[in-house]
């Protein structure tokens, strides 16, 4: 384990506290239900947790490929705050379930803030160690954007329409519990978003690690400080890390049977007016929402992330390797750490793998495809 920022009382009280808070509903997270059907189980089952601002980008997009593709049984949709506030981000989920004309997957809310990080001490690690370029819900207000960092029940107008559908009563901790206990071995758990909700699952119930079939997680960028200084620094920061560094050292040292970490790769294709023109030619609602809210330039992150947690044959390369994230009080707090296994302090450290490369051309018309329906 790298060293802790805080004290072993704080650290341990402060997730002890959320854990405890969490788990009053524990019991019926633990209710035993029927596996799927044979016809199901030839299916993907996933759980997708994301931090989901909208309208369109990345984070919303990241639904077409699992509204989309058949072989997908999506079992629920986990919200946490990140980019933007919890009950914001649901709206725009919920909103663009509509449009798509896909009620059914159920939206659960989840945390609305990190583990032990606060605005307060983002801005005083910021004072110490430099500017953090985005920080999602805690990013200040300015002219064309609507962030509202000291009002998180606030949901500003939606240009796409408030939705009509309701959020689960369910919250997104003992949902993701539920479906892993419900369905041993076969549920694959896709993050792109801060590790809060996944984190919390693991403290109150830490069997789901081994019941999952899989983790697929967006952040985990490498070697980035180069681009930070030579591109856009936003995009070569990894937001999702940084924003709750406690939550993805949870993760990352749980006993999963695989993790797969994309980081880097999530960059390889973006929103690029060739590909959002090919999209709105279709005319279909949901074309025509990526039209309106897509953000050209913006690398498809998240998109990325889904293809591949539904089809792994999308990956041309890959590095098995052991990483964690710093929890220390210094410049690289929130950053990923890789180790050679032979190196590796053996600290609690898990091997992942670590996506370096794709097929782009079928990601994209793969991609294309599914956005133009």
């Amino acid at each position: 384990m790298l060293p802790c920022r805080f004290s072993p009382y704080l650290r341990h009280a402060a997730l002890g506290l959320a854990a405890l808070l969490a788990s009053q509903s524990l019991a019926s997270g633990a209710l035993a239900q029927t596996t799927s059907p044979a016809a199901a189980r030839d299916k993907v089952a996933i759980f997708f947790d994301n931090d989901f601002l909208g309208p369109g980008q990345s984070n919303i997009q990241s639904l077409i490929p699992l509204l989309r593709d058949d072989r997908v049984k999506l079992l629920g949709i986990g919200v946490v705050t990140g980019d933007a506030w919890l009950k914001e981000e649901a709206a725009h989920a919920l909103r663009f379930l509509e449009i798509a004309k896909r009620p059914e997957p159920p939206v659960h809310l989840g945390a609305q803030m990190p583990l032990i990080r606060t605005q307060a001490e983002m801005a005083n690690w910021e004072a110490r160690y430099g500017k953090v370029p985005f920080k999602g819900a805690w990013s200040t207000p300015r002219p064309g954007r609507t962030y509202h960092p000291q009002d998180p029940d606030l949901i500003p107008p939606m240009p796409e329409g408030e939705p009509k559908l309701k959020a689960s009563e369910e919250d997104a901790v003992h949902a993701l519990i539920r479906n892993v206990r419900a369905h041993p071995g076969e549920v694959t758990i896709v993050s792109a978003g801060p590790l809060t909700n996944i984190a919390l699952a693991l403290r109150i119930a830490p069997d789901i690690a081994t019941l999952a079939k899989e983790i697929v997680i967006e952040p985990g960028k490498l070697d980035t400080a180069v681009a930070r200084v030579t591109g856009n620094t936003d995009y070569a920061t990894d937001f999702n890390f940084i924003f709750d560094p406690e939550a993805a050292h949870i993760v990352l040292t749980a006993p999963w049977k695989k993790i797969t970490v994309m980081g880097n790769v999530t960059a390889a294709a973006k929103a690029t007016q060739e590909v959002v023109d090919r999209i709105g030619a279709a005319g279909t609602p949901v074309a025509t929402y990526v039209k309106t809210y897509a953000r050209i330039g913006q690398p498809l992150w998240d998109e990325i992330t889904v293809a591949v947690a539904v089809d792994r044959s999308l990956v041309t390369e890959e590095l098995v390797a052991r990483m964690d994230v710093d929890t220390f009080a210094g410049p690289s707090y929130g950053q990923p750490v890789v180790w050679k296994s032979d190196m590796a302090p053996n600290a609690g450290e898990r091997e992942v793998h670590i996506v370096r490369a794709i097929d782009v051309p079928r990601f994209l018309e793969t991609f294309v495809a599914q956005a133009s329906k």
